[in-house]
């Protein structure tokens, strides 16, 4: 019978969440690392045992750790993180130059087929590679390099790239996405980009057809058809048929279309998850009610899951990174808050359960399916 492993991201701490196959019972081990910020954590694809983890600290600045026993024991490889591109700026809040800097690493994107190669998406906007299992990084300058680059401005949480996409049918197709610059692709494996954000929309920019400046908040792709991505942008759900040429609008009837994670069950590619937060300025659900929200229909109508969530007094918030899927038969859908819980649905989001609770705050939830 197959397994499932959770990895967890939190504010003090990583934790590795394991059950069987019926995904019932579960062993909890962490915390690693405790007390450091740890943004994210993920598995290879080409080797289960090798888990890359981003560790921070405003004392000691930024870790890579690397495991290669899934997650029992780590050590430190190479940190050194230096932009290669020329030295410039981009706009600040008011609009003002402010020089490209390093602040941490919020998202690692490990190869598809080669355990070696891990990509890393950091603040202010860089986009890194490794190929010696995080020895070494080099940035692929094409990016920030962007002649779009210098008014690109940061979001509420900083110009962080949070979002990397591989796509296994186009070798050397990915997708990033930077908030709030907006959403790029690249067809030669990161020397260049272009902006892909026609037909979004966003308050504060007046030209409707805006190259960048656009706040995404989160992108997903099925493997299995990847030229349709969805998007959890800081207002609206979109999705694009086209590998993001253009994207409408899929908010429908969800309660409300601001949040942060979105994602897409293992076997069914119009089948869409996202967890509606009240607004931009109240972070936490609306009514205080934990609704993680289903589309059956790739966006086109919404149903609130909620057996096994708090209807009443929750007040916590579910981040971007913090949203899972696992490949079983009968699709595992995981999910952590800021208030410390990591919820599990063995059922495709039908019921829920909290695998753990009162955790530190969940920064991010990756899950393995292994033999």
């Amino acid at each position: 019978m197959s397994s499932v492993r959770v990895l967890v991201g939190t504010r003090k701490g990583a934790f590795v969440l394991t059950s069987d196959g019926k995904r019932d019972d579960w062993a909890v081990s962490g915390p690693h690392f405790p007390g450091w910020e740890i943004y994210h954590v993920k598995a290879s694809p080409a080797d289960p045992d090798r888990v890359f983890a981003s560790q921070s600290s405003g004392w000691f600045g930024q870790v890579i750790q690397r495991s290669d026993d899934g997650g029992r024991t780590w050590a430190p490889v190479g940190s050194e993180f230096s932009y290669d591109g020329p030295a410039g700026t981009h706009q600040w809040y008011d609009g003002t130059p402010h020089p490209w800097e390093f602040a941490r690493v919020w998202h690692l994107e490990p190869s598809l087929g080669d355990p070696d190669t891990v990509y890393a998406g950091v603040e202010d906007a860089g986009l890194f590679r490794s190929a010696d299992g995080g020895q070494h990084w080099q940035e692929l300058p094409g990016l920030r390099g962007h002649q779009t680059g210098p008014s690109w401005q940061p979001g509420a949480g900083g110009m962080c790239l949070h979002t990397i996409i591989l796509d296994g049918s186009a070798p050397g197709r990915m997708f990033t996405a930077i908030s709030a610059a907006g959403a790029f692709r690249s067809d030669d494996a990161g020397e260049t980009w272009r902006p892909v954000n026609q037909g979004l929309k966003s308050e504060g920019i007046p030209d409707p057809k805006a190259e960048v400046g656009h706040c995404v908040h989160r992108l997903a792709m099925h493997p299995a058809r990847p030229d349709v991505l969805y998007m959890q942008k800081h207002w609206d759900v979109m999705r694009s048929d086209d590998a993001g040429d253009s994207w409408h609008e899929v908010s429908g009837n969800l309660p409300t279309d601001f949040g942060f994670p979105i994602d897409v069950h293992a076997h069914e590619p119009d089948t869409v998850y996202v967890v509606p937060i009240t607004s931009d300025s109240h972070h936490f659900p609306p009514e205080g009610k934990l609704r993680v929200y289903r589309s059956r229909t790739g966006g086109d109508d919404w149903e609130p899951l909620t057996r096994g969530l708090p209807q009443q007094h929750c007040y916590v918030n579910v981040l971007r990174d913090a949203m899972a899927v696992d490949s079983l038969d009968s699709c595992g859908v995981y999910f952590g808050t800021t208030g410390g819980q990591v919820y599990g649905s063995a059922d495709a989001g039908d019921t829920w359960a909290p695998i753990v609770r009162d955790l530190p705050a969940v920064l991010s939830v990756e899950v393995q399916t292994l033999p």
